[in-house]
């Protein structure tokens, strides 16, 4: 039996000092990161300069692939999907401009892996669903897998979260971000529910993050 599990995180600040943009995203040190694959935005909120500010984000351990919808570099929705568990295996499949991902069964132990059988290259995409939402929110995304082709993910829940106004949610993340994240976190490893406070030392203009 495969446990779910769910992660609430608040973000907050309190006169910042400067108006910064917080980005999160799935981009922790994987093999093929960049080549094989790309991260995508998960979330990108304004705090402002001066008064009280929240953002909420939840995430929620049940995994899934889909067929994503890409408009100018961002994933806008998608198709159809699937929902999946560590050490299982689908497929893809197309007929007459409808695809099908196959019910899951066992695969390689410790990954996930979706098989394109549709006879044309297609974009995947890994993601994990959300309570209320048909699609799930897309973390990695897969470009031109060729027929016949596989998606192999160890998707491991490290969140990093950077200052950064350079993109938007959904967006696919092309290549390694140029500034420093000032945030880590294992999702499986922290409590349900975790508050962080959002800061900003006005001496050296550097932001941190630490736990309420």
């Amino acid at each position: 039996m495969v446990h779910i599990f769910t992660r609430n995180l608040t973000f907050q600040s309190n006169n910042l000092g400067k108006e910064a943009t917080l980005m999160l995203t799935f981009d922790g040190d994987m093999e093929g990161l960049y080549e094989d694959f790309f991260p995508v935005v998960w979330k990108a909120t304004k705090f402002g300069k001066s008064g009280p500010y929240r953002a909420q984000a939840t995430y929620t351990s049940q995994l899934a692939f889909s067929k994503p919808q890409v408009v100018d570099g961002n994933i806008i929705d998608a198709s159809t999907c699937v929902k999946i568990n560590v050490s299982e295996k689908t497929s893809l499949t197309e007929d007459n401009e409808v695809y099908h991902f196959s019910s899951p069964v066992a695969g390689v132990n410790g990954v996930l892996q979706a098989v394109n059988n549709t006879d044309a290259i297609q974009d995947i995409a890994i993601g994990f669903m959300t309570k209320g939402d048909l699609m799930p929110k897309p973390a990695l995304y897969f470009k031109e897998v060729g027929d016949g082709s596989h998606v192999t993910a160890k998707f491991t829940p490290i969140l990093r979260a950077y200052i950064t106004s350079d993109y938007q949610e959904t967006a696919i993340i092309r290549g390694a971000i140029d500034t420093p994240a000032i945030w880590e976190q294992d999702l499986a490893a922290l409590s349900d529910s975790t508050t962080w406070n959002l800061m900003r030392d006005p001496a050296t203009g550097h932001y941190t993050i630490e736990e309420a």
